[in-house]
């Protein structure tokens, strides 16, 4: 316990230094990158690159709501397959530091894949639910990196699917509430 004495002084400190004040609240945040997709961790899983977008208007400091479009493309056994998601949800944000703003989000939707992904037949559409999170890095107060990390849950051949997918991109910050 002696060994960790110093954690109170220190964290007291970094808590108390201005730069840790309150953000400023932005009224819509544009965000845009690379993304990459493991699909189905439980059966024969594959990997597809792809990009994202995403557009969050800030309703308060901590709440909002995301829609965010994935399109990803790849070969699996020889085949070219592509899938898109498409969700919209709640996003809840802690906006207490300058330099990160981390948040959480849970995003209903649905995903479109290709003739050959997770071998169907002929490409469709199907419920997408997503859950997960991740951090702004902000460079200054209009423009940061991006860093986000989700739960992806599908449904093809009436079976689920689990999958995971991360993106890193830019994130804009427009106007102010």
């Amino acid at each position: 316990m002696r060994r960790y004495a110093w954690l109170i002084p220190a964290v007291l400190i970094v808590l108390s230094c201005p730069t840790l004040q309150a953000q400023e609240t932005p009224e819509w945040d544009i965000s845009g990158g690379y993304s990459y997709l493991k699909a189905d961790l439980r059966g024969s899983s594959f990997h597809l690159n792809g990009g994202a977008a995403s557009l969050t208007e800030n309703l308060n400091s901590w709440f909002g709501g995301r829609i965010e479009v994935n399109a990803y493309q790849g070969s699996v056994s020889g085949t070219n397959v592509s899938a898109q998601t498409f969700t919209y949800g709640p996003v809840f944000t802690y906006r207490r530091f300058d330099k990160l703003t981390p948040f959480v989000h849970a995003q209903l939707g649905a995903i479109h894949a290709s003739q050959g992904y997770l071998g169907i037949s002929t490409s469709a559409f199907r419920f997408a639910m997503s859950s997960g999170g991740g951090v702004d890095v902000n460079i200054n107060r209009k423009v940061g990196i991006r860093l986000q990390g989700d739960y992806l849950m599908t449904r093809f051949l009436g079976l689920r699917q689990d999958n995971i997918q991360g993106s890193v991109g830019l994130v804009v910050h427009l106007g102010k509430k």
